[in-house]
């Protein structure tokens, strides 16, 4: 894994598992960021807690995936599935018009994505946008809660990382 460029803040590793870890000599830094990584928090928490600026974590972290002592976890992104758009498509076409689908990829394009690959832990952020188009307040109800009860059943509500 080449980390020599690019944002390293956002990702995550967990230590490795291995018998023969006592046969390896770490220095302080990176004793203390091995200590800290456990397979959940971001390298810009990890350099926070460790009192270490970015470059230096990127240095530590390159050895210690060298030495194998380390891994990175990569965690696995839900996108809106076909039925989802659909319904959503449907339920705003009721509480807008015919306006609805565009109104959608505007506010999809203005979150950065594509609707076809729209991650699922922002749901709730599209809907609440979306919901601001909606004029009347008992169509906007109504829209928010079968929005709702659609993430429900999804389960979109539970697949942030």
């Amino acid at each position: 894994m080449d980390l020599s460029a690019g944002d390293i803040s956002t990702f995550v590793f967990k230590r490795v598992v291995r018998d023969d870890l006592g046969d390896f000599s770490l220095d302080s830094r990176m004793l203390n960021v091995f200590m800290e990584l456990d397979g959940k928090s971001r390298l810009e928490t990890v350099a926070q807690k460790t009192g270490l600026n970015m470059g230096t974590m990127r240095e530590v972290i390159t050895r210690l995936l060298q030495l194998q002592l380390i891994e990175k976890v990569e965690k696995q992104i839900h996108f809106l599935d076909k039925d989802f758009i659909e319904y959503l498509l449907m339920q705003f076409s009721i509480a807008v018009g015919p306006i609805a689908e565009v109104l959608i990829e505007d506010e999809v394009q203005r979150l950065g994505y594509d609707l076809s690959r729209f991650p699922a832990p922002r749901v709730a952020e599209l809907i609440d946008r979306l919901c601001q188009d909606i004029r009347r307040a008992e169509k906007q109800s109504a829209f928010k809660k079968n929005m709702i009860n659609m993430i429900r059943k999804k389960k979109y509500f539970n697949t942030q990382s």
